[in-house]
C-alpha cells in the first residue's frame, strides 16, 4: 500500500488587496470631466480645466468641490454636487457604464488571477457612490469578486482611513496583511493612515512622482509580483 506523503510547504497566510476604482481599474475621466463641466455651467460658473478636475478624483464630491470652488458658499457647492450627479447619470444612461468607464488593459486578468488565489481576498475603497459602484459591478461582471466594497456614502473622504479599516474588519485581517492599489496621492495617504502598504499605478490621474508609494507598477502584469513582494506569500 503506497505511503501518504504530507506536504511540507506552509499554507500561504491570508491577505487582502484593496483597489481604488476610477483611474486604477477603470478609465472614467471622460465621464468625470463631462459631468463636472456641465455641473459648473448649469450653475452659471466657469468650470475648472480638465487637469484640475482629474486632480480631485478619489475625493468625495463635497470635498472635491471645496477644492475646485473654494470661493463659493456651501449652498452653491451643494447645487454643483447635485448637478454633477445628474449629469453623470445622464451620460451613463446614454453610453452605459462599460463604455463610459472601460477597464484599463490587463485589469480583468489581474483581478481574476488574484481572485482565484485561496489565500487572497479582494476589496474596493472608492470615492464613488454606492449607486455608481453598483452600476460598474453590473457592467463589468464583478458580482461576487470583492469581499468588501467601501464607498463614499458611508465614510469620510479619502485620505481618511475609514474605508480601509472597514475593509480590514470585514475580512478579519490585520493591517500588515493588506495592500492598497491606487492611482492618486489620496489613495497612498489613506493607506499609510490605515497602516497598510501601498502600490501606485502609473496610468492614473496623479503624476507618479506625487504618489510616494511603496511600489509603482506600469502594467497590470506587474501587480501580483508587487503584492507578493510587499506581503510575502508565506508565513
Amino acid at each position: 500500500m503506497p505511503r501518504l506523503i504530507r506536504s511540507t510547504c506552509p499554507m500561504p497566510e491570508p491577505r487582502l488587496v484593496i483597489f481604488d476604482v476610477d483611474g486604477t481599474l477603470v478609465d472614467s475621466q471622460v465621464e468625470i470631466v463631462f459631468a463636472m463641466t456641465r455641473a459648473f455651467a448649469t450653475n452659471g460658473l466657469i468650470a475648472p480645466d480638465a487637469g484640475a478636475i482629474l486632480a480631485i478624483v478619489g475625493l468625495s464630491l463635497p470635498e472635491a468641490l471645496l477644492r475646485l470652488a473654494p470661493e463659493q458658499d456651501d449652498a452653491t457647492r451643494a447645487r454643483v454636487v447635485d448637478g454633477y450627479k445628474a449629469a453623470y447619470m445622464d451620460r451613463r444612461q446614454t453610453f452605459g457604464a462599460a463604455a463610459g468607464s472601460p477597464l484599463f488593459p490587463g485589469a480583468r486578468a489581474a483581478l481574476d488571477l488574484l481572485g482565484a488565489q485561496p489565500h487572497t481576498r479582494l476589496a474596493i475603497a472608492t470615492g464613488k457612490s454606492r449607486r455608481g459602484l453598483d452600476k460598474l459591478i453590473e457592467a463589468h461582471g464583478w458580482q461576487g469578486l470583492f469581499a468588501s466594497e467601501q464607498v463614499s456614502d458611508t465614510h469620510p473622504s479619502k485620505p481618511h482611513p475609514a474605508m480601509i479599516l472597514a475593509a480590514l474588519a470585514d475580512c478579519g485581517l490585520p493591517a500588515h496583511r493588506a495592500v492598497m492599489v491606487g492611482d492618486t496621492s489620496f489613495d497612498m495617504d489613506m493607506a499609510r493612515a490605515a497602516g497598510v502598504r501601498c502600490i501606485g499605478v502609473s496610468w492614473g490621474y496623479h503624476a507618479v512622482e506625487t504618489l510616494n508609494a511603496d511600489r509603482v507598477i506600469r502594467d497590470f502584469a506587474d501587480l501580483v509580483p508587487a503584492v507578493d513582494d510587499l506581503l510575502e506569500t508565506t508565513t
